[in-house]
């Protein structure tokens, strides 16, 4: 997780190279069609711009997948959000979603991760951390967000998931149809003790978070991953059914999942096709809400930049493509 699938030095020095691409103007960002685009909350692998296979053009015509969920959005410095907290909302990033919205795709901006400086303890307040999320959200006219709220100084501090829980009350109320996730690591058998208050304090807040998912890797040595994986959403379920008083369906529609394709950041630990097939099946059994890995940039063989296992590229992606909730 911190090696592989966050953000590293590179990652900066190559996100301060893209900040210099030209973007397009504000008023030029074209929303995505009300008829045709798709949901970018259900299947979309994560994309970045700092390594591996980052040209969506080339992973829609391979696959058809048609949305992604883009990382990470990041502090540049208080609470002002920026692309790896160093490209600017008007720049690179914003020309890469004007080309996935042009062949028909959408986009979910991710704001966190495991590295960089998180806007959540940053912003003073909810009022100000819902107004980094309305800047992200105006620039590019977004139907949802991801929060992936991981790192320690976010997931195991009290304050700041609080602060996170009321910005998205504040945010859901300002924008009525925008969709929320929240994605956190999780053990085998469900969230830990942090990921189970995040969820009992959405409860008490009134955060209406519209899909919870799991990151169910970076926490064994080997062993079924598709069965770990499965048991961890099982316990997810359990604890929204438990929490919110859905029933079992419901609960699930409510849970979503972030694999990892290939050799995770875990010695010994690996997600297969093979694996990804069983888990995309579970997930369509049990009609989750969300099925998305880490990252479409390593859906490939081979490199440096991939995953690390004998592949056919996009194998990952594909299968994501193919999701429908």
């Amino acid at each position: 997780m911190k090696s592989l699938r966050r953000v590293s030095t590179l990652a900066f020095a190559a996100g301060a190279v893209l900040a210099t691409t030209a973007g397009v103007a504000p008023s030029a960002l074209a929303a995505p069609s009300a008829l045709a685009a798709p949901d970018p909350v259900v299947a979309s692998p994560y994309l970045y711009q700092w390594g591996g296979q980052s040209d969506p053009s080339a992973a829609m015509d391979a696959t058809g997948v048609k949305a992604f969920t883009l990382a990470f959005m990041l502090s540049s410095g208080g609470c002002t959000p920026a692309w790896d907290g160093s490209r600017a909302l008007d720049g690179s990033d914003k020309a890469l979603i004007q080309t996935i919205r042009d062949a028909g795709g959408d986009v979910i901006p991710s704001f966190g991760g495991w590295s960089g400086s998180k806007l959540g303890p940053q912003c003073g307040s909810p009022e100000e951390l819902a107004g980094a999320y309305q800047k992200v959200i105006d620039a590019y006219q977004l139907k949802a967000i991801d929060l992936d709220i991981e790192n320690t100084d976010e997931f195991e501090n009290e304050a700041v998931q609080d602060r996170i829980l009321n910005a998205v009350k504040i945010t859901k109320d300002k924008n009525p149809g925008l969709r929320v996730v929240i994605t956190m690591g999780t053990t085998p058998d469900g969230p830990n003790d942090w990921g189970k208050r995040l969820i009992t304090q959405a409860k008490a807040l009134g955060a209406d978070v519209d899909v919870w998912s799991v990151m169910p890797f970076d926490f064994s040595d080997g062993g079924d991953m598709a069965a770990m994986t499965e048991s961890a959403v099982d316990g997810l379920a359990a604890q929204l059914q438990s929490t919110f008083g859905w029933d079992e369906a419901t609960a699930y529609q409510r849970s979503g999942l972030s694999s990892m394709n290939g050799n995770t950041d875990n010695a010994g630990e690996s997600v297969s096709v093979d694996d990804f097939t069983k888990i995309r099946d579970y997930a369509s059994s049990h009609h989750l809400g969300r099925l998305t890995f880490w990252a479409t940039n390593r859906d490939c063989s081979g490199g440096s930049d991939c995953s690390g296992i004998d592949q056919e590229q996009y194998a990952f992606t594909k299968i994501v493509a193919g999701y429908q909730g």
